[in-house]
């Protein structure tokens, strides 16, 4: 077996590749075959589809994406949350509306990005499909990674829908002579080879032994079952470990340290589906009239296939946010639709699944990890104007994406930076994201820090709001009685306390939202203001008070909760901020090219 460097060369090459066939169709019309007939995104509710088409409109009008294909974006129904895979099911609903029977003869790539985001909040407003990267000229965002690293697959794709999730990257190389090809009945799914610790949280393929051997580039294996979120114990008993570079399951005892090491499994990340099962699930869709549950497309789809597959999953709701009594019922006439369903599976020896969904996944991605950074080619500063002597002591361990740095400011190691208008007396803290803001005042923004300011709308009156927490602050946890609100933490000091200190009481009143979700993402704390500068330093003073224990009179402030920023968000203006940006590093001469 190759060594680690190789393997890792070989993806940076092949990955070099695709990009460069990415941006020679960037503002071109695609030949018929090169490029997808139909990019869908999928969106929580309207007000994010709306945002999400702003910025599809600004990106074909700026060139950045190929012409030709039709983009689209589908918001769910309104009501109960549908999972993505009910956004699946309202997807090809949605194209069978828009393009009646033409649609079975499209080759569709679905895009799921119907989250808030509430683990990496800077993704909240404008979608996680639409965060920056540290590379390109004009700046990628995970929208166009995704149709560069999928660029070779619409040439070798029988008409069908190709399904991925908006915050993770797949990177791999393939020989020579060897193309991914999606063109059987049924599911085809991506395999990549993963550590066990990584497959207890995401879909995991139990393959035949006999139909790959674990070497090479790419093979075609036959799939017993897929397991969803399995523990270890549960992997070995299945058969769904095996030894690094030899397809044979593993035995459950008397390793090494080092056979150890060698041990893997095969976890999911994007998968296709035919026309014909696509318009069986169409059906079973419009049967159902509505859903009132979450269903995931991994878990209640694949679970259901393969010639092992087993009814034990339907009745496990351990993996669902909230259980709604449809959910069982629902999985048991899914698990009967598609029983038998062939799950076919491309096994990519050489591959690397990374995952960006939460601030700490972003951190270590952008700014310390060096895989990624050396096969993406990622850079340090990118399209940015920041002086060569504070790039000299930025180091290789920050990244500053799209942002004006003005000599004098300092960046701690491990941060990273978008968006951002940073003045000439501002020092940030190490491991600290700050995205969005301006800042032209003297302040010491502290390590481990997240700020992000959005621009909203009230009264059809464009307003400021910048949130702030500790990056490691739980944005998804809430209690349900304000008795149990003295168990939420804001940068490490309890909620209660940093109420006190900012003079803001506790009552039904300080949580947003119609439902008992009292939380940091529903507790109306951040002051609005009538300037993006003023709105970060009235944030950055709550925080202030919080680490030094001292009073922060809020009163006179209209507050709002994350929740409700998203809902005023003027993704207009949030969009004109990064345009003046953008704008202002076009015209800096001379012009470094940044990247592609």
């Amino acid at each position: 077996m190759a060594a680690a460097g190789e393997r890792g060369a070989a993806r940076r090459e092949a990955t070099g590749r695709r990009l460069a066939r990415f941006a020679a169709l960037r503002g071109k019309a695609a030949r018929p075959g090169q490029f997808w007939d139909v990019v869908a995104v999928t969106a929580a509710d309207a007000e994010q589809a709306l945002a999400y088409r702003q910025q599809l409109a600004e990106k074909l009008s700026r060139k950045e994406l190929p012409l030709g294909a039709r983009y689209h974006v589908f918001a769910d129904p309104p009501g109960p949350k549908i999972g993505n895979g009910g956004s699946t099911l309202h997807a090809l609903q949605c194209l069978e509306d828009l393009y009646g029977d033409k649609w079975t003869s499209f080759i569709v790539l679905l895009i799921h990005s119907g989250g808030y985001s509430q683990r990496l909040p800077n993704a909240s407003a404008l979608g996680k499909i639409f965060t920056a990267l540290p590379f390109g000229n004009p700046i990628y965002q995970m929208l166009e990674l995704k149709l560069a690293m999928y660029i070779d697959f619409p040439s070798h794709m029988k008409p069908g829908i190709l399904i991925t999730c908006s915050d993770d990257i797949e990177l791999y190389s393939t020989g020579v002579a060897e193309a991914v090809t999606f063109d059987k009945p049924g599911f085809t799914a991506l395999a990549h080879p993963s550590d066990l610790t990584v497959g207890t949280t995401h879909g995991v393929f139990v393959l035949d032994p006999s139909s790959f051997s674990g070497k090479g580039g790419l093979e075609y294996a036959s799939c017993h079952r897929f397991l969803h979120k399995p523990d270890i114990e549960t992997m070995r008993q299945c058969g769904a470990v095996c030894v690094r570079g030899n397809s044979q399951p593993s035995s459950s005892g008397g390793h090494s340290d080092s056979e150890m090491d060698l041990e893997c499994v095969y976890t999911d990340s994007i998968f296709y589906m035919d026309h014909s099962t696509a318009k069986q699930l169409l059906t079973f869709y419009k049967q159902m009239g509505s859903l009132c549950c979450e269903i995931d497309a991994y878990g209640d789809f694949l679970q259901a296939l393969g010639p092992r597959a087993t009814q034990d999953y339907i009745k496990n709701t351990s993996n669902v946010t909230e259980e709604e009594s449809q959910l069982v019922a629902v999985r048991e006439k899914l698990y009967s639709l598609l029983k038998g369903t062939a799950l076919n599976v491309i096994v990519l020896n050489n591959s690397k699944f990374y995952h960006i969904g939460t601030t700490q996944e972003y951190l270590f991605h952008f700014t310390s990890d060096s895989n990624l950074k050396f096969e993406l080619d990622l850079l340090s500063v990118a399209f940015s104007i920041f002086s060569d002597d504070a790039a000299e002591t930025l180091g290789q361990s920050a990244s500053i994406v799209q942002s004006i740095l003005e000599p004098g400011c300092l960046i701690g190691p491990g941060s990273v930076v978008e968006y951002s208008r940073i003045g000439p007396e501002v020092s940030v803290g190490k491991k600290s994201i700050i995205s969005g803001v301006c800042v032209n005042f003297k302040v010491d923004i502290p390590a481990n820090c997240f700020l992000s300011s959005l621009s909203i709308k009230i009264n059809n009156q464009v307003k400021y709001v910048s949130m702030v927490f500790g990056v490691e602050d739980d944005l998804k946890k809430s209690v349900k009685l304000l008795s149990d609100t003295h168990s939420l933490q804001f940068f490490g000091v309890g909620l209660l306390e940093c109420l006190d200190l900012w003079g803001v009481t506790v009552s039904d009143q300080l949580f947003s939202g119609e439902h008992a979700r009292l939380g940091l993402w529903t507790a109306r704390i951040f002051p609005v203001c009538s300037t993006l500068n003023e709105s970060v330093r009235m944030s950055l003073k709550m925080l202030d008070s919080v680490q030094h224990m001292s009073a922060l009179k809020l009163d006179g402030f209209k507050l709002v909760s994350v929740e409700e920023m998203l809902t005023y968000k003027d993704v207009e203006d949030m969009l004109k901020f990064r345009k003046q940006i953008y704008d202002e590093i076009c015209l800096q001469e001379p012009k470094e090219k940044s990247g592609l």
